[in-house]
């Protein structure tokens, strides 16, 4: 669509998309008031920085369970919303290899005690519902996209201490830990799916002793990649898998790369790091994502992993997805030292200013978690309840798609694989702002205005510009075809 606007300069052609607090959801913008007031956004494709790996959600088994339970009409919805051009088009995905605490039950690939060569290893666990929702989700994706694997924990009886949480892996074990990882990649290819790569362990520090967990100090991690999985996948020809380290809160993110990438050596086998948001409901930790770039600049940085936690889904209010009455784990419980970083937040708020934060941060990937829950928070045995961008009620076969859906889909649709975060002036400090080059020359421009008065702003590349309008607590993508 071509935009009007009173202006001296060649007027810049861009597609304009919204979600607002006031009802739009990725709702095509077309006319817009002009404003003598207008701040200034400008974009420099000259200046590079990061490369996208990709933007998209997790396969658990507990929304695979969930549409398992829906109609064929409702299971196909849900699928192609995330996965199709005509969706949120999900370029990058993670997925729990055992099981997790978004799982039905506790189970292992490796359930019989002692078989070091893995002689019994199964993926059947996996083949009534979560390896139906990835085939069905590459069956709807055009472009494909990339899974990453991330083990909880190894089974019990390869851990010091017996038990599903907590405890570590014992030494004697640690051949046995590596051939896993190269079993699972075998397993699933014989399923027809391929796997991208791992992060080695999810939360190594633990969780509290809440669910499955198996724990790492930074250089324990560091040798078993080093000396044990690394070698395993090179030695049988899966050299190429991308072997991501850490898998936890940002603010640690210091001493684990400095651990990864402590010399040549150590930096072999590892591809990247990646990275959870549950430190703080609003702090992105800029300062740890420049360290943890500098330490290793061609090395991906993957946000693994977030969601609105310890909330039971608010059904059908779209409303309160853009009020800060959210609460999360910190807010409660968190370290009196902490509690800062918890305060009530709105959760379209978390999620656009993160992904923002992080892009402008040299971030290149960003997943979600669960991308379906019930109207409870889960399935989850735990009964650790949190919140998906898309929840349902199965007994009913109803669905609901959050704002936090649309949030998702304002990255993940227009910013694609192979993109490249460019360089932007912004006069507003109360307009967060991103903007990325795509493969097909197209730019994808993010704003978030989080404030509750609507905003001007000229935009401007080279020699062309357009004035734009943004709505008050409101999330733009704005879509340069022809720069």
């Amino acid at each position: 669509m071509l935009m009007s606007c009173a202006e001296k300069q060649e007027q810049l052609e861009v597609q304009v998309y919204e979600t607002s607090a006031s009802g739009n959801k990725l709702t095509p913008i077309k006319d817009f008031s002009i404003s003598e007031n207008a701040s200034k956004i400008v974009l420099n494709p000259e200046k590079e920085y990061q490369t996208i790996t990709g933007f998209g959600g997790a396969f658990t088994e507990a929304s695979a369970y969930l549409l398992n339970k829906l109609s064929k009409e409702n299971r196909t919805k849900i699928i192609n919303a995330y996965f199709s051009s005509e969706g949120a088009n999900y370029s990058l995905t993670r997925t729990h290899m055992n099981s997790c605490d978004f799982s039905v039950s506790n189970y292992s690939y490796a359930p019989v005690e002692g078989d070091k060569n893995l002689e019994y290893f199964t993926i059947e666990e996996d083949k009534d519902d979560l390896i139906p929702f990835i085939k069905d989700a590459m069956a709807a994706s055009a472009d494909g996209f990339k899974i990453f694997g991330s083990p909880w924990t190894a089974a019990p009886w390869m851990k010091d201490n017996n038990k599903w949480v907590g405890g570590k892996l014992l030494p004697e074990y640690y051949d046995t830990w590596a051939l896993f990882f190269s079993k699972y990649v075998d397993a699933y290819k014989a399923e027809g799916i391929d796997i991208w790569g791992f992060t080695v362990e999810n939360e190594p520090l633990g969780n509290g002793n809440n669910w499955e967990s198996m724990h790492y100090s930074p250089d324990e991690m560091t040798n078993f990649v080093v000396n044990h999985l690394g070698p395993k996948l090179e030695a049988d020809g899966k050299g190429d898998l991308k072997i991501l380290g850490y898998d936890q809160n940002r603010e640690h993110l210091k001493e684990w790369v400095d651990s990864q990438y402590k010399n040549d050596e150590t930096s072999k086998y590892f591809d990247g790091t990646a990275i959870h948001w549950y430190a703080s409901t609003f702090e992105v930790f800029p300062e740890e994502l420049q360290y943890a770039y500098n330490k290793a600049p061609n090395k991906l940085l993957i946000q693994s992993e977030a969601c609105i936690d310890a909330e039971t889904p608010v059904w059908k209010d779209d409303a309160w997805y853009f009020k800060k009455e959210a609460t999360d784990w910190g807010f409660t419980w968190a370290p009196e030292k902490d509690k800062h970083l918890h305060p009530k937040y709105a959760p379209v708020n978390r999620y656009a200013r993160d992904i923002i934060g992080c892009l402008n941060n040299w971030v290149d990937g960003w997943v979600d978690w669960n991308m379906v829950l019930d109207t409870k928070g889960g399935p989850n045995w735990f009964k650790n309840w949190c919140i998906a961008p898309v929840i349902v009620d199965p007994e009913k076969d109803e669905v609901y798609f959050t704002p936090l859906y649309y949030t998702m889909a304002h990255f993940s649709k227009y910013i694609r694989p192979n993109a490249k975060v460019i360089g932007i002036e912004n006069t507003d400090e109360a307009l967060m702002v991103t903007a990325a080059k795509n493969p097909d020359g197209s730019i994808a421009v993010v704003v978030f205005n989080e404030g509750d008065t609507a905003k001007n702003f000229d935009l401007s590349l080279n020699d062309k510009t357009i004035q734009i309008k943004i709505r008050e607590k409101a999330l733009q993508t704005i879509l340069i075809l022809k720069p």
